[in-house]
């Protein structure tokens, strides 16, 4: 049985999305090189395909990014983007269950998956030697996935003991997902990506069927294929083994509109914990939006890594705190700016929580300093360099913004904008997204008594 991620996996989304920036556009920009070299192509029943070859080592990564997460759920089968991802790994007509998996590592490869909000993935890493096998076996699932309810019994099983481990018996995932229902109330963000339990123990065949009709149709898949291959014989590859697979009505996409907060929330989240701990999240626009890369350069200034301004005041300086951090959660709706802390054992919460909203007043009634918004630039900046070592790494960045953004050329366009923000533009939005009224504040209250905990199905609306 292969190791799947799925809820952690959105930490790892959110860092491709900030550290997809580049430097000064220039003719050796290794971003903009990536750009002009991939290939599209799109199937008569809708795929569209994207090639990017590499031949400096003899590997190929095969990646298929399925344009549905748990923002395209409803209450009834909230995670069931999340039980797919199992599912996939059950058989098909042809190969038995863990049969995919079993046949990529026999051939040298490796393979996973993960669901986010936004979306659901599936991947192989393999010799160049084996593109045909991975293009066939995702095929093969994709359009023969084994349906029935022995195996839907089995795999609801699987993914409610997921869920009481890495939810419902886990402090931070408790905490964050009680954090999330609270914050949003009006967009299909308001659940997790796993589901609610008495959801996933109530699929019925029927749901389960019509979910992989609709979401798993060929024209609401993007294939990325990145690394030492022959780019006419990856798309006759495709045509082969894909082309034949018929479309389906494209799925309706859920409005994304969050009402507008009218006052601070705050949420006692009681729990056995040894010290108490503080997380909180502001209201920021999609992805999209022209102010996003100002907020990200801020979330580096402000919350991201140890030189970071609440590391080093809270942390550091005052030495209240064991960690401080926070990061903005780009989304295709409505994201958040977040932040968390743990308290040290004989430090009082309010007066750390009263730093941590001096910190956010300050950055929005004073500029930062030039030389902080050229440091974190260049964070973002080695990030991206970075980000383009393997073929893993540039078919998810491709993936995720073909997916978030509709176009993987968005990944330059945003890389410009990240060059033109100022110190006037991170105060500017600042001031405008971190307002007191739309913040949502959880506190997690340490207790000994088990009877005392929330109740995590339910959130505390």
């Amino acid at each position: 049985m292969i190791r799947r991620y799925t809820v952690g996996f959105v930490l790892f989304l959110s860092l491709v999305y900030s550290v997809a920036f580049a430097a000064p556009k220039t003719p050796s920009d290794p971003l903009q090189q990536m750009l002009d070299q991939v290939v599209t192509h799109q199937l008569s029943n809708g795929m569209r395909w994207l090639f990017l070859e590499d031949h400096s080592a003899p590997v190929v990564t095969s990646l298929f990014w399925v344009k549905t997460g748990s923002r395209n759920e409803r209450p009834g089968i909230t995670g069931i983007s999340h039980l797919f991802e199992h599912m996939m790994f059950r058989g098909s007509a042809k190969y038995g269950p863990e049969e995919h998996a079993k046949l990529v590592s026999r051939h040298g490869g490796e393979c996973n998956a993960f669901t986010t909000n936004d979306g659901t993935v599936y991947y192989e890493v393999m010799p160049s030697d084996q593109l045909e096998l991975v293009i066939h076996l995702e095929a093969e699932r994709f359009a023969n996935l084994k349906l029935d309810s022995a195996v839907l019994v089995e795999e609801k099983k699987v993914v409610s003991e997921e869920r009481r481990q890495r939810t419902d018996n886990d402090l931070f995932g408790a905490a964050n997902e009680q954090l999330e229902i609270n914050f949003y109330q009006s967009t299909t963000y308001s659940w997790p990506v796993i589901g609610w339990m008495h959801d996933i123990l109530g699929y019925s065949l029927e749901d389960v069927q019509e979910y992989y009709r609709l979401h798993y149709a060929p024209n609401n898949v993007v294939g990325i294929i990145v690394g030492d291959f022959k780019l006419e014989q990856a798309m006759k590859l495709a045509e082969k083994y894909w082309g034949k697979i018929p479309a389906q009505p494209t799925p309706p996409a859920p409005k994304m509109v969050e009402v507008p907060q009218k006052g601070e929330r705050r949420i006692q989240f009681k729990r056995p914990a040894e010290l108490p701990m503080l997380f909180a999240a502001y209201h920021i626009p999609p992805q999209t939006d022209p102010d996003i890369p100002a907020l990200e350069v801020l979330s580096r200034i402000l919350s991201s890594g140890q030189s970071s301004r609440l590391y080093q005041r809270l942390v550091y300086k005052e030495q209240m705190v064991r960690f401080a951090g926070g990061a903005a959660d780009n989304r295709i709706g409505p994201g958040q700016f977040g932040f968390w802390m743990g308290m040290k054992q004989g430090s009082n919460m309010d007066d750390a929580e009263k730093i941590l909203w001096e910190e956010v007043e300050r950055l929005r009634t004073e500029p930062v300093t030039e030389s902080e918004l050229m440091k974190a630039k260049n964070q973002l900046e080695a990030g991206q360099i970075g980000g383009l070592a393997s073929s893993m790494s540039r078919a998810m960045r491709l993936g995720s913004y073909e997916n978030g953004y509709g176009d993987y050329r968005k990944l330059g366009e945003r890389a410009a904008a990240l060059r033109a923000v100022t110190a006037e533009d991170v105060k500017r939005v600042a001031k405008k997204y971190l307002d007191p009224d739309q913040r949502t504040v959880l506190v997690v209250v340490p207790t000994k008594d088990e009877t005392a905990m929330n109740d995590v199905e339910g959130g505390t609306r």
